[in-house]
């Protein structure tokens, strides 16, 4: 039986027919994670966690770093016991059984059809504010279809364009460093160099935490990974160093710029919390005021494109999901099964993407699309997170598959990282919180009625 050792398990025979090929780098796990979070995903919601923790923003994004560090490491010693296809869904069924891998499964689905939704729409928004005589739906609308196009011609081809596209994005926050070094250099920093550590004012523990339970939101994405577990030629232990990885480098890179920016904005945190509508530009009045308008420009372009290739990512994820939950007859098995030529999921990519554009045209044709769609984007995963850490317990402890479990790792750990992610729960919005009680509603339905048919069925064998 597998246990700390490294052996694996491969709990039934598969049921569908589809392979996937193992041909991706560790290169290329790192390149799929940082595309799905973003080097800047910080650039958003810099102006609201400037005003939530006081000031104190890079202090939140390395408690965020620390707080999701318990996630990754109950991915990593899970994707060392069930090294397939469908990440958190196969780890909750191989930990907890089948009935919690389908709601896992099913949780992680509204966050992997929809957190791409997002991004493309984010892409739509920058593109038509660059080139508004097209609307925000039609660059939206391309953009999936581009992205579609790279991630079923293979997932080699698509792991290239994104590292092109990853090294872009890289690039212009290199700039951005640069640039914002000089400026202090020049011109020195707006306020306290401690500030961003400290606070304005003095630190506060509730604000920063407040903060956090928002910033965790920028991480979501690392944990798609594990998605790509049989298609990694080094195997489990690559996809666990590559999801450890991904974290720490997300986590620098976020802490860098919020550092540097805080130092340079000319609103104070109390100013953005006295004025909630100037703080969605927060970073690029930052860059206009300290830099220039070019940098304002390069991050718009930098934010358009890598948008659309964090959709990519999330699109490939979310493929690989629903191809592992139709394999083992939790969904329509057409999905099942791998293109030839190509080595993917063509269908469940098909259908991943067919959903995910609906959602975005439809976001991107109202005024309050991107705000009704952000909403609900993360309890999905935040509750697939949960059964995460519980399927570390339920193999480790409970279901004692282990030659030598450590309650460190495999209890402490877990349920540390279980209360940071009820707590960000609890601090959801309320639209979120009633959209993800729905759909788990639905998805309890769902495994009602598949258990009451395979009775049925198993009944007539008899």
């Amino acid at each position: 039986m597998p246990g700390t050792s490294g052996a694996t398990v491969d709990d039934e025979a598969r049921s569908g027919t589809g392979t996937l090929r193992r041909t991706l780098s560790f290169r290329d796990l790192v390149v799929y994670g940082l595309l799905f979070i973003a080097p800047m995903a910080p650039v958003g919601i810099f102006g609201t966690l400037q005003a939530t923790s006081h000031g104190a923003i890079t202090a939140v994004y390395v408690v965020a770093t620390v707080a999701m560090a318990f996630t990754a490491y109950s991915y990593a010693q899970m994707v060392r016991v069930a090294p397939r296809a469908g990440s958190v869904y196969t780890y909750a069924r191989v930990g907890l059984g089948e009935g919690a891998g389908f709601v896992a499964g099913w949780m992680a689905m509204l966050d992997y059809l929809l957190i791409p939704a997002v991004a493309y729409l984010f892409s739509g928004i920058a593109l038509h504010a660059l080139v508004p005589q097209v609307h925000q739906w039609v660059w939206t609308a391309l953009a999936v279809v581009v992205t579609t196009l790279l991630n079923l011609w293979g997932v080699r081809v698509a792991a290239v364009v994104g590292f092109a596209v990853l090294a872009l994005e890289i690039a212009a926050l290199v700039v951005f460093v640069v640039a914002a070094v000089w400026a202090l250099a020049a011109h020195g920093p707006q306020r306290g160099w401690a500030v961003p550590l400290t606070g304005e004012g003095g630190f506060s523990t509730s604000a920063v935490l407040a903060a956090v339970s928002i910033a965790v939101l920028s991480y979501l994405g690392f944990d798609a990974i594990a998605s790509f577990a049989e298609e990694a030629s080094g195997g489990s232990r690559w996809v666990a160093r590559a999801v450890v990885t991904c974290l720490v480098v997300a986590g620098v890179l976020f802490a860098v710029q919020t550092y540097l920016a805080a130092l340079l904005a000319p609103m104070s945190a109390a100013e953005l919390a006295a004025k909630p509508g100037e703080q969605g530009a927060a970073f690029y009045v930052t860059v206009d005021s300290a830099v220039g308008g070019w940098l304002h420009d390069l991050v718009a372009v930098s934010k358009a494109i890598g948008a659309a290739f964090a959709a990519l990512a999330g699109q490939a994820a979310a493929g690989r999901l629903l191809f592992a939950m139709a394999r083992d007859r939790r969904l329509p098995g057409a999905m099942s099964k791998v293109d030839a030529g190509s080595g993917v999921p063509r269908r469940a990519l098909l259908g991943a993407a067919v959903v995910t554009l609906v959602a975005a045209v439809w976001a991107a044709s109202r005024d309050d699309g991107l705000d009704r769609l952000s909403s609900i984007v993360n309890v999905g995963a935040l509750a697939a997170f949960a059964l995460l850490h519980a399927s570390v317990i339920g193999w480790f402890r409970v279901r004692r598959r282990a030659a030598e479990p450590s309650v460190l790792r495999h209890v402490v750990v877990p349920l540390a990282g279980l209360a940071v992610v009820v707590a960000v729960i609890v601090e959801a919005a309320p639209t979120a919180q009633i959209v993800g009680g729905a759909w788990l509603l639905v998805g309890l339905v769902v495994l009602v009625v598949q258990r009451l048919r395979r009775g049925r069925g198993a009944a007539a064998r008899d």
